[in-house]
């Protein structure tokens, strides 16, 4: 028997790879006092393109991780991380959270307002990640300060941004309105080798009623006028730039594409300028680890997160594994935290078993301990084993 296990993270209690490796403690536990063949084992890691993916990437995949400083959404200067994996066969890759050098942690309360943040230090990332080898990158873009269409990180890949005096404008949503003009003679040359992958779960267009100030803004610090001007500011932003590629033998204007708006236009920021793809969180996390080929192979999955409720269904971890496996027709079963009424539909049509963890009032702090306690009760005896 094999058995493919893929957790999510517990949020701030289990990292992927720790719930990961206390489900296997769990069975094999199980198994001692089982007579007969002891099943193999396979732990991977998994994340929504969020808070956690390189975490999960790098201890599962067994890359290294590299800190730098960067600017901040603000003025100041931030230590980021993120990971660089070098398969057997195969790119490079770097995996990066954009959240690393422009996340809204970064920037305390009574400072956030999106006009004066920027997505700077990203590109600061993308370019020491060039430096280290890397050509294929993988970027959550979930948890951002920014509404700034991206143009701080463009602008450390070397694209510039001038007003109609030919000045160059800053990088922050308040700059926005003023740009007339966009320079890219001195992008980074080793951009044209690039391919990125962008982890992205907002279907939000650039600009308009939907897009990123007018939905996004306000958690971010916007008051109402600000939403209007950093609306303003990022339709002036695809005006140029559609102008830009108008000179140019292809025309693209991706402004009203699912996921422009995502990190307060840094999805538009990648495709426009990048060539970038937006793809579902998930989906791309289970590509890179190469789930599906596992899942195939495998007799049972385990999956499960620190809770389950009616959000699992929308592209959350757990779910985009769970509809894996109803794919290959493998049994699923699902180890959370706790699982909420809420999530009754999904538990019915797509998991085989959801066990709740952690007993009422439990101390998450021995969440590792009950998740191994509740997965050695279920294997312990033969028939849950069928």
């Amino acid at each position: 028997m094999k058995i493919v296990v893929v957790m999510d993270s517990f949020k701030g209690t289990l990292t992927s790879f720790d719930a990961g490796h206390a489900v296997q403690r769990g069975i094999e536990k199980a198994f001692q006092s089982i007579p007969g063949e002891v099943p193999e084992v396979r732990v991977l890691p998994i994340a929504d393109g969020g808070e956690g993916t390189v975490t999960a990437l790098i201890q599962g995949l067994g890359g290294t991780y590299r800190t730098i400083k960067v600017r901040s959404p603000l003025k100041g200067q931030v230590e980021a991380i993120y990971g660089i994996i070098t398969p057997d066969n195969g790119p490079v890759l770097a995996v990066i959270e954009m959240s690393a050098a422009a996340g809204l942690w970064l920037v305390p309360e009574k400072e956030r307002n999106p006009l004066y943040t920027t997505t700077y230090g990203v590109g600061e990332l993308i370019l020491h990640a060039i430096s280290k080898g890397c050509r294929n990158f993988l970027i959550g873009i979930g948890g951002s300060a920014t509404n700034d269409g991206g143009i701080g990180m463009l602008n450390a890949l070397g694209y510039e941004f001038r007003d109609e005096l030919g000045r160059e404008t800053g990088v922050c949503g308040k700059d926005l309105n003023r740009i007339a003009s966009i320079c890219t003679s001195g992008k980074h040359p080793l951009l044209e080798e690039c391919t990125f992958r962008i982890a992205c779960d907002v279907n939000n267009p650039l600009c308009g009623p939907n897009g990123a100030a007018c939905i996004f803004g306000p958690q971010k610090g916007a008051s109402p006028e600000d939403i209007r001007r950093l609306d303003r500011g990022l339709a002036n932003l695809a005006d140029v730039a559609a102008r830009l590629e108008s000179r140019s033998s292809v025309k693209k204007d991706n402004r009203d594409i699912p996921g422009a708006g995502a990190a307060g236009g840094l999805g538009y920021a990648f495709v426009q300028f990048l060539n970038a793809s937006l793809e579902s969180g998930v989906g791309v996390i289970m590509d890179a680890i190469g789930l599906e080929e596992e899942i195939r192979n495998a007799d049972m999955i385990i999956t499960g997160e620190g809770r389950m409720d009616d959000q699992t269904a929308m592209g959350k971890a757990p779910m985009g594994v769970a509809r894996l496996a109803k794919k290959h027709g493998k049994k699923v079963i699902a180890f959370c935290g706790s699982v909420t009424p809420s999530a009754s539909t999904i538990r019915e049509d797509f998991f085989n078993l959801c066990i709740p963890v952690t007993p009422p009032s439990a101390s998450l702090t021995l969440a590792s301990e009950w998740l191994q306690k509740a997965v050695f009760d279920h294997f312990r005896t033969e028939q849950d084993l069928l």
